[in-house]
C-alpha cells in the first residue's frame, strides 16, 4: 500500500462509519418518537389519572419534559409523535427488547392503520391500478426517512399521496428542501394529471442528492444525540424570536392594537390547533389573527387561516364585534410573503374599513425581512462566540 492508498483507505472508512452513525442516530430518533406517540396514546386511552390533565395534556408533558432537561419535544412535536405512531404501525417490528420489554410492548395500544382513517376520492395516478390502500413500507425502509421528512409526510391524509412522497424521497434521495419544494409544487397532483408521468417525475429529481452531511447536520438529529452544543439553530428558535418581535412591532404601531393571546389553542373537529397571535383592533372592533411560517407560502396556509377565521366567527366574537381578519406571514430566506385573509368578506368593505387600521403588506414585509436578517446575524455571532469560548477553555487546559 502506498501513501495515497493509505489516505484513501482512511477516508473511505471514515465516510462509511460516519454515514452509519448518522443513519443509526436518525433511526433511533424516529423510533424514540414513535414510542413517545405510543405512550401518549396509551395514557390518553387507559391512564388512571388522564382526566386530571384533559385537553392540555401535551402542553403539560412538554413543559415538564423541558423542565427535566429533555429538549426537542414541544407540543407540536408531541402531536406529530402521536400521529406517526398511528400512521406507521409497522415500526412496532423494529423495537428492541432491551428498550421495550415484552410486558410493556403488550400494554401499548395497537396503532390505528392509516387506511382506516384516510379519506377517499383523492387524485389517482392516471393509468395505474389503484387498490383501496397502498402497500405499507417495510420498517427498515421507512427508517431511511429522516424525522424532518416524516414531519412533512405524516400530515398527508391520502395514503396514496403519502406513499408517493415516501417512495420518491427514498428513491430520489431528496433533501428536506427538495421534499418541501415538490409538496409546494403539487407534484403528486401534476403527475396524476399528466400523460407522461415518468417525465414529470424525472424532471422533479434534484440536481444534488441528499448527502451524509445533510443527515449529520440535521438539527433534530443533533439535538437528539446531544453531540453538539447547538451548532445550528432550530427553526423554532427563529420562529419564537420573530413572533416576539412581531408582537412588539404591532403594539408599537399605536393604531389601536391590543394584545390578547399567544399560541391560542382552538379545537377544530377532533384536533387541537394553535393561532400564533391574537390581537383586538379597537378602532374597527375586530380581532386580528397573525400566523407566522418560517418558510415559503403554501396554498394550504390560506385554507388553514380561513379555518381559524371561521372558528373565531363561531366562538370568539363578542357583541358588536366585526368579522376577524387574518394575516399570513411567510418569512423565507429568499422571499417574504404577506397575505391578508378575510374568509369571504367583500373586498371593497375590507379596503374601505379594515385596511386603514392595519399595517400595509409592504410595511409588514419590510419588517419581517429586516428582522429575520437581524435575528440570524445575532444567532450566528452568539454561536461563534460560544465556539471561541470553548476553544479558549480547551487551550487553557492544554488540549489540542
Amino acid at each position: 500500500m502506498n501513501y495515497a492508498a493509505l489516505l484513501s483507505a482512511i477516508d473511505v472508512a471514515s465516510q462509511e462509519m460516519r454515514g452509519r452513525a448518522a443513519a443509526i442516530a436518525n433511526s433511533s430518533l424516529v423510533v424514540r418518537n414513535w414510542l413517545v406517540g405510543a405512550y401518549l396514546v396509551e395514557f390518553e386511552q387507559r391512564g388512571s389519572d388522564r382526566a386530571r390533565y384533559g385537553d392540555r395534556l401535551l402542553e403539560r408533558v412538554a413543559r415538564d419534559l423541558r423542565a427535566s432537561g429533555l429538549k426537542g419535544l414541544d407540543p407540536r412535536t408531541l402531536r406529530e409523535c402521536r400521529l406517526v405512531f398511528r400512521v406507521y404501525p409497522q415500526l412496532r417490528q423494529v423495537l428492541l427488547p432491551e428498550v421495550v420489554t415484552p410486558a410493556l410492548l403488550r400494554s401499548l395500544p395497537a396503532p390505528l392503520d392509516a387506511a382506516s382513517e384516510a379519506p377517499t376520492g383523492s387524485p389517482s395516478i392516471r393509468g395505474a391500478v389503484r387498490p383501496e390502500f397502498p402497500k405499507a413500507l417495510l420498517p427498515h425502509v421507512l427508517l431511511k426517512l429522516s424525522w424532518s421528512k416524516l414531519q412533512e409526510i405524516v400530515g398527508i391524509d391520502d395514503p396514496w399521496k403519502r406513499a408517493f412522497y415516501e417512495n420518491a424521497c427514498i428513491a430520489g434521495r431528496w433533501s428536506d428542501r427538495q421534499l418541501q419544494r415538490q409538496l409546494d409544487s403539487l407534484l403528486y397532483e401534476r403527475t396524476g394529471l399528466s400523460t407522461d408521468r415518468a417525465a414529470v417525475i424525472a424532471h422533479a429529481q434534484p440536481e444534488r442528492a441528499e448527502t451524509i452531511d445533510d443527515l449529520v447536520r440535521d438539527p433534530y438529529v443533533l439535538e437528539f444525540t446531544g453531540l453538539a452544543q447547538r451548532p445550528v439553530y432550530l427553526e423554532s428558535d427563529l420562529e419564537r424570536a420573530l413572533l416576539e418581535h412581531l408582537q412588539a412591532f404591532l403594539l408599537e404601531l399605536g393604531d389601536g392594537f391590543c394584545f390578547e393571546a399567544r399560541q391560542k389553542r382552538i379545537r377544530i373537529g377532533d384536533e387541537d390547533d394553535y393561532i400564533d397571535l391574537v390581537f383586538y383592533q379597537r378602532l374597527v372592533r375586530c380581532h386580528v389573527l397573525p400566523d407566522l411560517k418560517v418558510r415559503r407560502f403554501r396554498p394550504a396556509d390560506a385554507g388553514q387561516m380561513n379555518a381559524y377565521l371561521n372558528w373565531w366567527k363561531a366562538h370568539g366574537m363578542g357583541p358588536g364585534d366585526a368579522d376577524p381578519i387574518g394575516i399570513i406571514l411567510c418569512s423565507d430566506r429568499e422571499r417574504t410573503a404577506v397575505q391578508f385573509a378575510t374568509a369571504g368578506m367583500d373586498n371593497r368593505l375590507f379596503v374601505s374599513r379594515y385596511l386603514v387600521a392595519l399595517p400595509s403588506e409592504d410595511r409588514l414585509r419590510a419588517f419581517l425581512q429586516a428582522d429575520r436578517e437581524r435575528i440570524e446575524s445575532l444567532m450566528d455571532r452568539s454561536r461563534a462566540s460560544r465556539v471561541a469560548k470553548r476553544r479558549r477553555k480547551a487551550k487553557s487546559r492544554g488540549e489540542p
